[in-house]
């Protein structure tokens, strides 16, 4: 459950194996967990969750995420020496798994449906979302074309309109929203001439 699960422990952290990912390639999503955690922005729930990581002698971790993730993983990384210090001081850890744990590894990877962080081809998610777009509008298409009706979808992406652009584009839709691009004024007379069209 991302950094919910560093935090709380327990049978959030446990070892992975090869039945750990039989059968989920096809999957959209995580099967790890993911969730906001607020108490990962304070300094004592990374105190929890260095000690969590000390207990069972992980110093490597690979954070997938957005601005968010990776944030919290850059300032866990740099409070990390003074994190086990205060547990030493604290009864919490043994001076001995202090000294074993002394140094945190990160590896970063950007998992994004948005697909807008620079320096990536395409960030991790960004396809299967586009996958689970495309076929929502195969299937909304016929009965569109049925009815004789005009559908509206809202495609997921906060400030970035990548998947509206590329699904848009696949799907050969009529009209598109996107915030990189905002419309103009008049915008629905120009819309209402297109569709009826």
């Amino acid at each position: 459950q991302g950094y919910e699960g560093l935090v709380e422990g327990g049978d959030n952290i446990k070892q992975a194996n090869w039945l750990s990912v039989s059968n989920i390639i096809q999957l959209g999503g995580t099967v790890i967990g993911s969730a906001r955690c607020k108490a990962f922005t304070t300094r004592a729930g990374r105190l929890r969750a260095a000690r969590n990581l000390a207990e069972r002698g992980i110093t490597n971790l690979c954070v997938i995420g957005g601005d968010g993730s990776l944030t919290g993983a850059d300032i866990f990384r740099s409070e990390w020496a003074g994190l086990l210090e205060e547990l030493v001081q604290d009864g919490q850890i043994s001076e001995e798994v202090a000294r074993e744990n002394c140094r945190l590894n990160i590896v970063g990877l950007v998992g994004s449906i948005d697909n807008d962080f620079c320096g990536t081809d395409m960030t991790i998610g960004t396809d299967s979302a586009l996958h689970r777009i495309m076929e929502v509008i195969d299937a909304i298409t016929t009965t569109a074309q049925s009815h004789q009706r005009t559908f509206v979808l809202e495609v997921m992406g906060r400030h970035c309109g990548y998947l509206a652009l590329v699904s848009g584009l696949a799907s050969g839709a009529d009209w598109l929203f996107i915030p990189e691009s905002p419309p103009e004024d008049g915008w629905e007379d120009l819309m209402c001439e297109r569709l009826g069209e």
